[in-house]
């Protein structure tokens, strides 16, 4: 009987001795998952902070990016606007240019009449020289040749008066073709005209 309590206590004893083993590994083992879980869990939070870092330094590289594509398209957008300023008073300018275009061919082609009109007198003019010739011993012809001339020179003053009231309109016309030259010179004086 008393060898048989002895035989219980000692294996309660090494019972005891393995449960003890196990707990304190059983707690080995948790206080290691343990560790390792928090070490995981720093890892993971870092990664996360580096993260959002890394993002929130991409959307200020995009936020500026958007600002310097707002800015530089407010400028281009400027830009066209003065071109198309410009390029309407270039249009209007081209068409004052036609307009003055189309009134020195109307007077070319009155140079063609005047030219005409010169050859008229001219011939005229031979007449009277031809005239000239046999009046040396007739006054009478001569009175009559000379009225004769008065009035081709008086034709000739018409005519000559306007030639010169043409060439007046022209001078006019000229000064006022040269003037959108001009007005392109002081807005854009780096073209050469």
């Amino acid at each position: 009987m008393g060898q048989e309590i002895t035989i219980d206590n000692e294996h309660d004893q090494v019972v005891d001795q393995q449960y003890q083993r196990a707990i304190s590994s059983f707690e080995a083992i948790m206080l290691s998952q343990i560790e390792l879980k928090r070490q995981l869990s720093d890892r993971l939070n870092g990664a996360i902070r580096t993260g959002l870092v890394i993002l929130a330094i991409i959307a200020f590289s995009i936020l500026v990016l958007l600002l310097t594509l707002s800015a530089q398209l407010n400028r281009i957008s400027g830009v066209v606007e003065d071109m198309n300023v410009h390029f309407h008073s270039v249009s209007n300018q081209m068409e004052l240019i036609d307009t003055y275009m189309a009134n020195m061919e109307r007077r070319v082609a009155m140079m063609e009449e005047i030219e005409e009109q010169m050859a008229v007198m001219t011939d005229e003019m031979r007449l009277i020289l031809g005239d000239l010739q046999p009046m040396g011993g007739n006054i009478s012809g001569i009175r009559s040749n000379v009225a004769l001339v008065r009035d081709n020179i008086g034709q000739i003053s018409v005519t000559i008066d306007q030639l010169n009231g043409h060439v007046q309109t022209m001078g006019q016309d000229m000064h006022r073709m040269g003037q959108p030259a001009r007005s392109m010179n002081k807005m854009m004086p780096f073209f050469p005209w």
